[in-house]
């Protein structure tokens, strides 16, 4: 599996990864099932692609942000 993820790109993912847990397990407003269940799930799959450095939409797309 070939990288398509810059440092930036990974960087910014994993930090939004960390404000929707703290917003899904901090907040009054995640309190409804759904929403706090997809946030969860939303900060896994950027966790996930910003450890492995690939993001199969960007691959479909065909977009790539890292330089090589």
């Amino acid at each position: 599996m070939k990288k398509n993820m810059g440092t930036i790109d990974r960087g910014g993912r994993l930090v939004l990864a960390a404000l929707l847990l703290i917003w899904a397990f901090a907040t009054p407003w995640a309190a409804a099932p759904l929403l706090h269940w997809l946030a969860v799930i939303v900060a896994g799959v950027f966790t996930l692609t910003s450890v492995v450095g690939n993001c199969p939409l960007y691959s479909v797309v065909g977009i790539k942000t890292c330089r090589t």
